[in-house]
């Protein structure tokens, strides 16, 4: 039997929680190959170990994506383990919120370091074979604060309209190349950055329940859905889709005034 990802040899930054996981356990499911990249050796071993256990071949590397030559040997390690990466999942990523005149230089390297250069690192890594074998997918992890702004959350939202233009750009400049480059924004998602958020208030249930009531449908989304619309983007099911993004937020962005 075929399945949606056979062929795929994907690579997931921030792999080993959250929308990564989810991403990773999806993708497995459908066939393809892994390459696993994260800072946290423990939970990237956890999820490693987990995979492989369900049949899922899978090379994994404890790296920091802010590190260019890490994530090229990383790369090289996946050609050895897995086969050539021929496609990539710009998922690792940093909440850097701050009223704009209380933000620190060290807070704005920070943000972007993760959230722009380490992602831009990932696809200069994973170009060059694409290219060489004839095409690819890029799929960029932004979020909804790529077009619209919610205050006090600077720099964040800087770093994430940036992504979105290197999305639109290289997407272009490759797309003779056979190689498509898109986004997927995501709204609130049920991870562990969305719990220690609620958990930087004084009520921490006060402060979920205010998030639900932001969404038309009372609830925000889990990873898994997050994971299966990235699916559909990494795969060979939407091959006119290039330099665009998805949103994938029940409605929030679309709501001009919360209930």
């Amino acid at each position: 039997m075929v399945k949606r990802l056979d062929g795929k040899r994907i690579m997931i930054t921030g792999a080993a929680q959250g929308i990564g996981l989810a991403m990773a356990e999806a993708f497995a499911r459908e066939g393809a190959a892994l390459l696993l990249i994260d800072r946290d050796e423990a939970l990237l071993g956890e999820a490693t170990n987990t995979l492989r256990a369900a049949g899922a071949r899978v090379a994994a590397v404890t790296a920091d994506i802010t590190d260019a030559a890490a994530i090229a040997e990383a790369v090289s390690i996946a050609g050895r383990e897995i086969g050539g990466i021929n496609a990539l999942v710009n998922n690792a990523g940093v909440n850097v919120f701050a009223e704009p005149l209380a933000s620190t230089d060290e807070e704005w390297a920070r943000c972007f370091d993760i959230n722009l250069k380490g992602a831009w690192n990932c696809c200069r890594a994973v170009l060059p074979g694409m290219l060489e074998n004839g095409g690819g997918v890029i799929l960029n992890i932004a979020s909804t604060h790529a077009f619209t702004i919610i205050q006090h959350t600077f720099p964040y939202p800087l770093a994430k309209h940036a992504l979105l233009g290197m999305t639109k750009s290289l997407g272009l400049e490759y797309a003779a190349k056979d190689i498509r480059v898109n986004a997927l924004a995501p709204g609130y998602v049920a991870t562990q950055k969305v719990i220690d958020y609620w958990n930087s208030f004084p009520d921490p249930e006060a402060a979920k329940a205010d998030t639900m009531k932001l969404h038309p449908g009372g609830r925000i989304a889990l990873p898994q859905e997050i994971a299966m619309a990235a699916l559909f983007m990494i795969s060979d099911e939407c091959p006119f889709m290039n330099a665009t993004c998805l949103t994938v937020d029940g409605g929030l962005s679309v709501q001009q005034h919360p209930a």
